[in-house]
């Protein structure tokens, strides 16, 4: 899939629209979600023009799991790690994803039934 430069998370990356950030590094940004799903509900997406996972190549291991690994940090700073959170990544229109940058959503601070949907 092309990526679009102008999706809503390379305005953020390149900080045209504001985001309440809750980490950045090299790799990656974390900030809370404008439309949150849960009482703790924030994205982790990576500053490289990634459009969806399975678009992402063998180079960026690396990369995918810095992603995973940020998401439990931040998680763990914010207090809502131990009570325990879910992480999902949406690949494509049909699984619900709307913004067509690669983003994880960490989820937490209520119950979250199984199975999702």
């Amino acid at each position: 899939m092309n990526y679009d430069p102008s999706n809503v998370f390379a305005r953020i990356l390149r900080q045209e629209i504001p985001a309440q950030r809750l980490h950045e590094d090299e790799h990656c940004v974390a900030f809370r979600d404008v439309a949150p799903q849960a009482p703790t509900h924030f994205l982790v997406i990576p500053k490289r023009s990634i459009a969806r996972l399975g678009d992402a190549a063998p180079e960026d291991t690396l990369l995918l799991g810095h992603l995973l690994q940020t998401a439990a940090a931040v998680a763990k700073k914010l207090g809502v790690a131990d009570d325990g959170f879910r992480v999902v990544i949406n690949h494509g229109a049909g699984a619900g994803q709307t913004v067509f940058h690669l983003h994880v959503h960490v989820l937490a601070g209520r119950n979250l039934g199984w199975p999702p949907g």
